[in-house]
């Protein structure tokens, strides 16, 4: 568990609107990575089987480290996409809020949007 509390980390603070999709200068696509390393990649997409291993987790749990390692992956892959639109439509804003709320074993409160 401290390898993948370190990865998200790093991919949190990693995060990079720069290291999005785009030509190089012969013409060819690249994909962005939104800022994320190959390595921290590899860890958060191993999540998904390892997590299905791990009976020893109770199934809240497995499906809290499941949404960390999407929302974490989605928000580079959001900002790689299109990183005007992650920014200014607050999608980046809400998968970070999905985040907070999968790491807190109580949850925060939830709000309905407009009445915060």
């Amino acid at each position: 568990m401290g390898d993948l509390a370190g990865a998200i980390e790093d991919a949190m603070a990693a995060l990079d609107p720069g290291d999005c999709d785009r030509m190089d200068e012969h013409g060819l696509a690249v994909d962005g990575a939104g800022g994320i390393g190959p390595v921290t990649q590899s860890m958060l997409a191993a999540v998904p089987p390892v997590v299905s291993d791990a009976d020893w987790l109770t199934p809240d749990q497995q499906v809290r480290l499941l949404a960390v390692a999407s929302a974490v992956t989605g928000a580079a892959r959001v900002l790689a996409q299109d990183p005007g639109s992650a920014i200014t439509h607050g999608l980046l804003a809400r998968m970070c809020t999905v985040l907070d709320h999968a790491a807190r074993p109580d949850g925060p409160a939830w709000t309905p949007a407009g009445t915060r």
